[in-house]
């Protein structure tokens, strides 16, 4: 029994340590969404991709070893959760004690990750609001009626309502 709950320790600061990569990686792509740095998003994609593959096999090699403690002290894997088996581990302060603190570093640092994801989200929900605002705004400039504009010949010459070529930041 030690043994699996040495390896469910290792196993959940493996995982930990994933989560802070995939942290840091989300970090780094809210940089790269504000910038609008499309090369960068895409690496940063890739590299989340990789972690989080890992994070999978991690969750599970941590689910069968869950499963196998569940067998040797006879409980049911669906109701043994860390809470649980860190309250089961009273008669072993040590290994209680270190299963609580990977368990809370684990739920930190997968908190921080739902709300900077959460925040990234936003961050592009608005760039696309911003993209198609501006699609709509030249779409409705090249669709502006014609004027009634007459040259000296006494022939229309007929711009176009709003033929701006573009937005002067100079202005």
């Amino acid at each position: 029994m030690a043994s699996l709950i040495e390896e469910l320790i290792d196993t959940l600061n493996r995982e930990t340590d994933e989560y802070e990569k995939l942290l840091d990686l989300s970090k780094s792509k809210s940089a790269a969404i504000v910038s609008r740095n499309i090369p960068a998003i895409e690496k940063i994609t890739d590299d989340e991709q990789t972690v989080v593959t890992i994070i999978g096999n991690l969750d599970a090699k941590r689910a069968q070893v869950t499963a196998d403690i569940a067998d040797v002290i006879n409980k049911d894997v669906e109701t043994l959760k860390l809470s649980v088996l860190i309250g089961l581990l009273s008669k072993q302060p040590d290994e209680q004690r270190r299963l609580s603190e990977v368990h809370d570093r684990l739920k930190v640092t997968v908190d921080n990750v739902r709300a900077i994801n959460e925040s990234n989200r936003q961050l592009i929900d608005q760039s696309l609001e911003m993209v198609e605002f501006d699609i709509n705004m030249l779409r409705a400039m090249r669709q502006a009626p014609e004027t009634n504009n007459y040259g000296r010949s006494a022939v229309s010459v007929g711009e176009t309502l709003g033929s701006v070529r573009g937005f002067d930041a100079k202005q």
